[in-house]
């Protein structure tokens, strides 16, 4: 009886252990999938604002995005960016694509040759506008080229209230249209009847710009590569070629008795040509000394 008790004892003991053991692995397990979900949620949130996909009954907003990071090659950003923009059915409005230089020299390498060795960095400011309902997938594209995000910006502006009052700013203005039509032909009416019809085509204007934006969200992107790029570029060696040509002496002496030779008779010419005031100079002279009295010197005394 003993060693049966002993027995149930011992199973006992043996089937909560196995028990225990298969609550730990499905706790583990229950934890596991719990950290997988709460990763993916994470990522989804991270990649996509709610801001850029929000959407909410009879409201209505006009989003936009600002964007500043920092990626690999600035140019193939670039291309990628106005690619996913064409392909979502959006445009590029702005895109300003320099290589900003740091420094810039030139190293001689022979006689002929030389290299000219730039640091430069590559950044682009670009505005895009994509469908408002597209907003989201965009932002996960571009998120995609990133190596350093510097900071992003989605904002999303309640303009429900403003629509409703265009609404009546519109009726208002076809009111006071037909009340200025029933009045008498004068030249206040004129006046009212234009001042009316401008505020009227001010506030289309209005609607037409609240409703494009509606339909497309502005996004203001500036990229820029994290450090700096060295181009080196194979030039001729100018300094060789100066020095080669600065002084040949035999051909400068050449020149030079040419030269003399013509200064000789460029004053010869000069002298002919003032040949009026040489001779007017002659005719001075020879006056004054034919004026100037002879001395008369006195005799021996014996």
């Amino acid at each position: 009886m003993k060693t049966t008790y002993i027995k149930l004892s011992m199973a006992a003991v043996l089937l909560l252990g196995i028990y225990s053991c298969k609550k730990g692995e499905a706790v583990a397990a229950d934890y596991e999938t719990a950290n997988a979900t709460d990763s993916a949620s994470f990522m989804v949130s991270d990649s996509v604002s709610s801001a850029a996909t929000m959407k909410i009954k009879d409201k209505q907003f006009i989003k936009t995005a600002d964007v500043n990071m920092e990626v690999k090659d600035v140019y193939d950003a670039t291309v990628s960016i106005e690619k996913s923009v064409q392909d979502l059915g959006g445009f590029v409005t702005h895109s300003n694509l320099r290589s900003n230089i740091i420094s810039e020299d030139t190293y001689n390498t022979s006689n002929e040759d030389a290299i000219l060795v730039k640091k430069y960095q590559t950044e682009n400011a670009m505005q895009v506008r994509v469908p408002t309902p597209k907003l989201g997938e965009f932002l996960t594209l571009i998120n995609n080229k990133k190596l350093f995000l510097n900071f992003r910006s989605i904002n999303a502006e309640d303009v429900t209230s403003s629509i409703k009052y265009a609404e009546l700013e519109g009726r208002r203005i076809k009111k006071t249209s037909e009340n200025i039509t029933q009045l008498k032909n004068n030249k206040d009416k004129v006046k009212l009847d234009d001042d009316n019809m401008s505020e009227g085509n001010l506030q289309q204007f209005a609607n037409l710009d609240v409703t494009d934006n509606l339909k497309y969200s502005t996004i203001d992107i500036y990229i820029k590569e994290p450090k700096y790029r060295i181009a080196e570029i194979t030039i001729t060696n100018t300094k060789n070629i100066d020095n080669k040509y600065k002084f040949n002496f035999i051909y400068d002496a050449k020149n030079a008795f040419v030269e003399g030779f013509y200064l000789i008779q460029k004053i010869a010419v000069g002298l002919i040509t003032i040949w009026p005031v040489l001779l007017i100079a002659a005719v001075i002279i020879y006056c004054i000394r034919r004026r100037k009295p002879i001395q008369k010197t006195n005799p021996p005394i014996s």
